[in-house]
C-alpha cells in the first residue's frame, strides 16, 4: 500500500473505531476528555507506524491497545495503578507480543457497555443542548471539528470551543462514566434521544444555508439510534425514534427535485420511497407497541409516519387518524408546534375551514412567533380557500423567517402563484 492508501486506511478504520477505543479507555481513566486525548495518540501512532510497518490485521484492536497502553502509563506516573487494576477487575497489563489477543479478550464482554456509558456521558444534562450535540458527533461519530461545523453552518472556532469547554464542565461537575438507574435512567435516556433526535432533524431539515436536506447528518443520527436501540432493546421509546427516522428517511429520494428544490409530502412520488426503511421502520413500531408501557412522543410521532408510508397514494392517507394520534401527542407532550401539525391534519380531514380555525387559535403563540412554519400553514389554508392575497402575505411572511435558501425560494414561489 501506498502512504496515501495507509492514511485512506487509518482515516476509515477510525471512524468505525474511534467510540469504541474512547470508551474502553475511559473506563479506565473516568475522564472523557482525556480518553479522546489517548485515543488521540493511538491515531497519531498509527500515521507515523503503519506507513512502513503495514496496517495490522485487526487494526481497531491494535489502535485500543495503544490507547490502553498510555492510559496504563499514565495511571502509573500518577501511583494509582494498582488501585485501578482492582477498581477494573480486569489484568490489563499488556504483552508485547500478543497485544491483539489480550486486548480482544479484555473487551470481550465490556465494549458494548463501554459504548451505551460514552453516550450517556457525551448527552449528560451539565451540558447544553449543543454541546452534547457537538461532543456526541464528536465521540461517537468519529466526525472531526471542521466536518461538524459544516453541518451545522458554525464556525469551526466556535465547535472546536464548544467541545472544549464541555469536556471541561464534564470534568469539572465529576460526571461519572456511568449509565444511570431508575429515574434517573428515564430522565438521561430522554436527553440521549432528543440529541439523536436534534441531529436527525437538522439532516433532513436543514435550519439554514443552501441545501434542503444534509443526509450525512440523517445516516449519522440513524446510526446511533441503532446502536442505542442494540444496547437497550426493552425501551419501547428507543424503538420509536429509531422507527420515526427510518420511515421518514424513506422519503429521503423524493423529497428533493432534480433542480434541488424541496417536494412536499403530498406532491411525492411515492415510488421512490425506500421500501427497506419504510419495513424495518414499521418492524420497530411492532416491537415498540410490544411493551407494556404507554406510547411516548417518539412513538406516537413514528405511527404518525406509518399512516403516510402505508398509504400507496397521497388521497389514502388516514387524516382522521393522523389528527388523533396528535391529539394524543399534544396530551403527552403539550407543544405549540404539535398543535400546528394537528391542525394540518384537521385540513386535510376535515377541510381547510376547520384546519384555518385551529391555525388562527395559534397565531398569537409566543413560541410560534418566528416560526416559519406557522406563517406557512396559515398561507396554504387560505390558499385553499381562495384568500389569495391574504395567502401571498402569510408566504411572504414566512419566506422572511426561514433562513434557508431552498425553502425560502419555495416559499417566494407559492406567493408568486397567489
Amino acid at each position: 500500500m501506498t502512504v496515501t492508501d495507509t492514511h485512506g486506511a487509518i482515516d476509515a478504520v477510525w471512524r468505525i473505531e474511534s467510540a469504541r477505543i474512547i470508551a474502553g479507555v475511559a473506563r479506565i481513566v473516568r475522564d472523557v476528555g482525556l480518553a479522546e486525548e489517548l485515543a488521540q495518540d493511538a491515531l497519531v501512532a498509527a500515521l507515523e507506524q503503519w506507513p512502513e510497518s503495514g496496517v495490522p490485521n485487526n487494526p481497531g484492536a491494535w489502535l485500543m491497545a495503544i490507547a490502553k497502553r498510555r492510559a496504563i502509563d499514565l495511571i502509573r506516573r500518577k501511583e494509582t495503578y494498582q488501585r485501578k487494576l482492582v477498581e477494573m477487575g480486569h489484568q490489563l497489563e499488556i504483552d508485547g507480543e500478543s497485544v491483539e489477543d489480550d486486548v480482544e479478550a479484555i473487551l470481550e464482554d465490556t465494549i458494548e457497555d463501554d459504548l451505551l456509558r460514552l453516550l450517556f456521558t457525551a448527552c449528560h444534562p451539565v451540558l447544553t443542548t449543543d454541546a452534547r450535540v457537538s461532543l456526541t458527533l464528536r465521540l461517537l461519530g468519529g466526525l472531526k471539528t471542521d466536518e461538524i461545523a459544516r453541518a451545522f453552518l458554525a464556525p469551526e472556532s466556535t465547535i472546536a470551543q464548544r467541545i472544549v469547554r464541555a469536556k471541561r464542565n464534564l470534568a469539572k461537575a465529576e460526571a461519572q462514566f456511568e449509565v444511570p438507574t431508575g429515574a434517573e435512567l428515564v430522565n438521561r435516556l430522554s436527553s440521549v434521544l432528543e440529541v439523536i433526535y436534534l441531529i436527525y432533524n437538522e439532516g433532513y431539515s436543514a435550519t439554514a444555508g443552501d441545501d434542503w436536506m444534509r443526509p450525512a447528518l440523517c445516516n449519522e443520527a440513524m446510526r446511533l439510534g441503532r446502536l442505542l436501540a442494540e444496547l437497550m432493546p426493552n425501551e419501547s421509546e428507543v424503538h420509536g425514534l429509531v422507527a420515526l427516522m427510518e420511515l421518514q428517511a424513506s422519503r429521503a429520494n423524493a423529497r428533493v427535485a432534480p433542480n434541488g428544490e424541496p417536494v412536499l409530502l403530498l406532491d411525492q412520488d411515492r415510488r421512490r420511497w425506500d421500501r427497506l426503511l419504510i419495513r424495518r421502520g414499521l418492524e420497530s413500531i411492532d416491537r415498540a407497541f410490544s411493551s407494556e408501557e404507554p406510547p411516548g412522543p417518539y412513538l406516537l410521532q413514528a405511527a404518525i409516519a406509518a399512516c403516510h408510508a402505508r398509504a400507496a397514494e397521497a388521497e389514502d392517507t388516514d387524516w382522521a387518524r393522523i389528527a388523533g394520534l396528535y391529539a394524543v401527542l399534544a396530551e403527552v407532550t403539550p407543544s405549540p408546534v404539535v398543535e400546528l401539525n394537528r391542525a394540518v391534519a384537521i385540513s386535510m380531514a376535515f377541510g381547510p375551514e376547520r384546519g384555518l380555525v385551529a391555525v388562527d387559535a395559534l397565531v398569537d403563540e409566543p413560541t410560534l412567533k418566528d416560526y416559519h412554519l406557522l406563517p406557512s400553514v396559515r398561507g396554504d389554508l387560505l390558499f385553499k380557500l381562495g384568500r389569495l392575497d391574504e395567502a401571498r402575505v402569510e408566504f411572504e411572511r414566512a419566506a422572511g423567517l426561514t433562513r434557508n435558501e431552498r425553502e425560502r425560494a419555495f416559499l417566494l414561489s407559492r406567493a408568486a402563484a397567489c
